[in-house]
């Protein structure tokens, strides 16, 4: 958590070492901030140039879902990454995750070890002090894995099953 400093009047030195009070802000304002620059920059909502605006209500309204989702998987592999990462991936992306990265499936995935292959796709390096993926490199990552799926879902509906893994 961030922490604020409140700004006090005092009379000596050590009546403000005294009433340091610090106060806890919320991530919420650093959430809101990714949210948007995953909008902005990831789902190029400025670039679409849409005529209407009920067409660009309901544009935002599809890509704010993506946006949220890369934010809310960023932030539960972050602070529960243990969970099983079925909850938040489908088993195709989950498989061609692996896939791509040409890494040996688990039998149970964990979320933030799916989350940093997806980034590693994206560009992440995962060098020692690099610490967790961003936004960034996870939504660059799940293009390239939700283009893989999208094409072993199309094998698989055109009869080349026997192909697909």
């Amino acid at each position: 958590m961030s922490c604020l400093r409140e700004n006090l009047t005092i009379s000596s030195y050590g009546e403000g070492l005294e009433t340091g009070r610090v106060h806890r802000v919320p991530r919420q304002f650093l959430t809101r901030q990714i949210l948007f620059n995953v909008l902005k920059n990831g789902c190029r909502v400025e670039a679409l140039q849409l005529g209407a605006m009920e067409r660009l209500e309901r544009a935002l309204a599809l890509f704010l879902v993506v946006a949220w989702r890369v934010v809310h998987r960023m932030h539960m592999g972050r602070s529960c990454p243990d969970l099983d990462a079925e909850l938040f991936f489908d088993t195709d992306e989950i498989r061609d995750t692996y896939l791509l990265t040409d890494v040996k499936q688990p039998a149970t995935p964990k979320l933030n070890e799916v989350l940093r292959l997806i980034a590693r796709l994206g560009g992440f390096l995962g060098r020692k002090g690099d610490g967790e993926p961003g936004a960034k490199v996870i939504w660059l990552g799940l293009k390239e894995v939700h283009v893989a799926a999208k094409a072993l879902q199309k094998l698989r509906a055109g009869g080349h099953a026997e192909n697909c893994v």
